[in-house]
């Protein structure tokens, strides 16, 4: 199982490769999440529900017969994409026709990064049947902690205001064995990084498939769950938490190349390619169309969690 951008290096059409490459550059998710390349449009897996009884025994004597559980889960892929245009009018002006569609390429694959990232978090099948749910609506039970009844600020007053939300933070992460990531907003990831300077605690670490520099925490890496197009966060600043209405969420992601390593994988039938469609009859452009056929499996229970109720003060 590999990363998008382990998957760039295998791909023959430059063209194909370039978009990919952007994408992982772009993207502080695609570059860690490892993708396993699935047959048709759905995935089914089993998930461990209740195991297997064990027990001491006397000599001579049988054991009780016991067998765990599990609960069989499918996991759809969907169809991500668009069309890429480029007027001939900016050619016959002096463009350069290789130069024109790469920057309308690579300003589709970023505007793919942002669909898969919100959507990555955000993804609510019940509000749009074509996409995925993602980690909000997936996360539930011991997965999802209060930080406080009426939210928690970041930095707070002092030290021990500091060192009750690294509490909580540690309480996060230990909802997640093996976590690698922790994702926020960047005004709260900014917090966060005030915070550990104070108490001396930020760290770096090199992550992802291109071996980013990023600041960590344990040696986790703090990451920025990226903005919109129109520039919101897509992990906004305007959660409900008790009587605040200005708190947000920090995401622990453990990825898994495996299902037995009980992580988050993207799933795939393969990178995302690339079609040069020509000439248009419809209207003189030219036009490529970009599509991929992503989703989303969370392996066991404990691939993930969620700290909410997270104040930017």
């Amino acid at each position: 199982m590999l990363t998008l951008a382990e998957h760039a290096k295998l791909v023959q059409n430059p063209v194909e490769r370039g978009l990919v490459e952007t994408i992982v550059l772009e993207s502080a998710i695609l570059d860690f999440l490892p993708m396993q390349n699935i047959a048709g449009n759905s995935f089914r897996y089993n998930l461990e529900a209740t195991l297997p009884g064990v027990e001491f025994r006397a000599v001579n004597s049988a054991y009780a017969e016991s067998t765990g559980t599990v609960n069989q889960k499918t996991e759809s892929l969907t169809i991500l994409g668009g069309d890429s245009d480029v007027d001939k009018a900016l050619l016959a002006w002096g463009g350069n026709e290789v130069q024109e569609r790469s920057i309308a390429l690579r300003g589709k694959a970023k505007a793919m990064v942002i669909k898969f990232q919100d959507t990555f978090f955000n993804g609510d099948v019940a509000v749009d049947a074509n996409s995925f749910d993602g980690l909000k609506k997936r996360l539930v039970n011991a997965q999802v902690i209060d930080a406080a009844a009426n939210g928690m600020p970041v930095t707070g007053a002092d030290d021990n205001a500091r060192q009750s939300f690294l509490d909580q933070l540690d309480l996060l992460i230990s909802r997640v064995p093996g976590c690698q990531a922790l994702y926020m907003n960047s005004v709260i990831r900014g917090r966060v990084l005030s915070t550990l300077r104070r108490l001396n605690l930020v760290e770096k670490v090199n992550g992802g498939a291109l071996d980013k520099i990023n600041p960590a925490y344990r040696g986790i890496a703090l990451l920025d769950a990226g903005q919109r197009a129109d520039g919101t966060e897509i992990l906004p600043q305007t959660e409900t938490q008790g009587t605040s209405t200005v708190a947000s969420s920090i995401y622990a992601v453990k990825y898994g190349r495996s299902k037995e390593d009980q992580g988050v994988t993207g799933l795939q039938t393969a990178p995302p390619s690339v079609v040069d469609l020509g000439e248009l009859d419809s209207k003189p452009a030219l036009r490529h169309r970009v599509e991929y056929y992503p989703g989303l499996a969370v392996f066991g229970g404990r691939g993930a969690a969620r700290l909410r109720g997270v104040l930017a003060a």
